[in-house]
């Protein structure tokens, strides 16, 4: 069998998934690369936002898009270009170096107020919003572009990282953040362990993808499974391969 990376069609991976379809046209890999753009936008629908009560932007992983433009080189360009224009935020999310999150910057605007809102250093915060955020993309910030750049004084910083917006890098350097992502990355790493693990306890360590996602998830995969096999698609914990019965997920030989 050959070994073939294709697009993930969000229909089978929990829009609107046909239920009478067997021929080849259903298979859920099959698909030309589309815009990071439109699969941004698809991820962000899979994403649980009732699991956290709507108090978190809609998190999409780097990996995950990948799932849905194989062309690495063309979906970084792209988000590239997004991140630039303002459309999109980036953020490091901790547990892994490259472990990168998207979030639409409107989505991280608003949940960040509402996450504020209320609080000693709200001000604080939405000076940092109407300031930095449009005027830097950037995914971390140095102690001379807060201070003489954007006119944040040392005890304001401190306020933001209390807030959650940053999250010390180093010193004199500081992470874009997300108030209580810490939720969202335990609840990720969770699932992802568990989803793999259902690959791995398959007999010869591969299982058809319609398979996978017809099976109830554990209590760990909170997410959801087709939020997860984006994600292990796109970072290559697992191969696709085309077969006549649908797509197979098979753990990488080692």
């Amino acid at each position: 069998m050959s070994r073939k990376r294709h697009r993930l069609v969000p229909e089978t991976l929990g829009l609107k998934r046909p239920r009478e379809r067997r021929d080849v046209e259903a298979d859920p890999l099959r698909g030309e690369s589309g815009s990071a753009r439109a699969a941004v936008a698809e991820l962000v629908r899979l994403f649980p936002r009732v699991l956290f009560e709507d108090a978190l932007p809609p998190i999409v992983l780097r990996n995950q898009v990948y799932s849905l433009v194989p062309d690495r080189t063309v979906a970084d360009r792209q988000l590239k270009a997004l991140q630039e224009q303002g459309e999109i935020r980036i953020i490091q999310l901790g547990f892994d170096l490259d472990a990168q999150g998207i979030i639409f910057t409107e989505d991280y605007r608003t949940r960040v107020l509402k996450a504020c809102e209320g609080r000693p250093y709200a001000g604080t915060v939405q000076k940092f919003l109407a300031s930095v955020l449009p005027a830097c993309g950037d995914l971390s910030f140095q102690q001379d572009q807060m201070t003489q750049t954007f006119g944040f004084r040392d005890p304001e910083i401190t306020q933001l990282v209390n807030a959650g917006v940053l999250t010390v890098r180093d010193a004199g350097s500081w992470w874009l953040a997300v108030p209580g992502a810490g939720r969202f990355i335990k609840c990720f790493v969770k699932g992802r362990q568990a989803v793999l693990g259902m690959v791995r306890k398959a007999k010869y360590r591969e299982l058809l993808l319609s398979e996978l996602l017809g099976r109830r998830a554990p209590a760990t995969v909170r997410l959801g499974l087709a939020y997860h096999v984006h994600d292990l698609i796109g970072a290559q914990l697992v191969d696709c391969v085309s077969t006549t019965s649908g797509t197979l997920l098979r753990l990488p030989e080692t």
